[in-house]
């Protein structure tokens, strides 16, 4: 089981008994435009729907509290097959930017990312990946070392077709990735195990399935080794200058983070209890 948290790191020293105030410097770092544009297309579902939110941020120095939000950028995807437009809005200021119209990213499509911030242009490709649905989901009996954790286990089957990647999101901003090399073209069953402090039960959770490609793997990868503990979850404030797949055409030296991504995702809602 991986956390995966996107976040550049926070640290508030406390000394109660001290007497002393120790003045640390911290390096100020010019904001980046933090982009999560990771759409999720629930293909097994009837019909089918998706999320396709845009969120904007700007990186904050170590100390502040609050990662600022964008709400003055222009957003649209482009369709490479036909030129088609698909504009985006921030309706409630949040910084998260959502389709004007209904929009389902479409099998075999190459889509481009447009975002315009401070009179400057990021631009991203993605192509919808394909995964499979769950076969199932379950609690399991069985703890690790403290006797406290929580079990799920989980089964799918791989396409043997073609060499796929996974991450599954089991909440709490608790994820895993896979890729098929051990189990290309089988039905995959294997357990992963919530620790006491992850989850309190009794607890219901929705476990999420998609289909990701090589490079969102490498880099979901990278940041699970430079993993840090907090609650930001994933395309929060990176530790470091992690670079996705988006580029500034306008200005090369300020590069932005984040990623864009479209992902066939299967969902599974499961009640979690409390087992002697």
């Amino acid at each position: 089981m991986k956390k995966i948290f996107f976040y550049l790191a926070l640290i508030v020293l406390l000394f109660s008994n001290c007497e002393k105030v120790i003045d640390v410097d911290v390096p100020t770092i010019s904001p980046k435009l933090i982009i999560d544009a990771s759409f999720e297309v629930y293909f097994d579902e009837s019909p089918v729907t998706a999320k396709t939110i845009v969120k904007l941020r700007e990186s904050a120095d170590y100390f502040e509290e609050t990662i600022p939000t964008v709400t003055n950028a222009t957003v649209f995807l482009t369709n490479l097959s036909d030129n088609s437009v698909i504009n985006f809005s921030d309706i409630n200021a949040t910084g998260n930017y959502e389709p004007i119209t209904d929009f389902l990213p479409e099998d075999n499509i190459e889509y481009e990312l447009t975002v315009i911030y401070n009179n400057e242009t990021f631009k991203g490709k993605a192509t919808k990946v394909k995964s499979t649905p769950f076969i199932s989901v379950e609690q399991g009996d069985e703890t690790l070392f403290t006797g406290n954790e929580t079990e799920l286990k989980v089964s799918f089957e791989d396409d043997g077709n073609t060499e796929n990647f996974y991450v599954l999101d089991y909440t709490n901003n608790i994820f895993l990735t896979l890729d098929d090399r051990f189990f290309n073209g089988a039905v995959y069953n294997f357990s992963s195990f919530y620790q006491e402090d992850e989850i309190e039960l009794p607890a219901t959770v929705t476990i999420k399935l998609s289909g990701i490609s090589k490079s969102y793997y490498t880099y979901f990868e990278i940041l699970t080794s430079q993993a840090g503990g907090n609650d930001g979850g994933p395309f929060q404030t990176a530790p470091t200058a992690l670079l996705g797949n988006i580029i500034n055409t306008t200005n090369d030296d300020n590069y932005p983070l984040g990623y864009f991504h479209i992902s066939e995702t299967d969902t599974f809602e499961i009640s979690l209890v409390e087992k002697n």
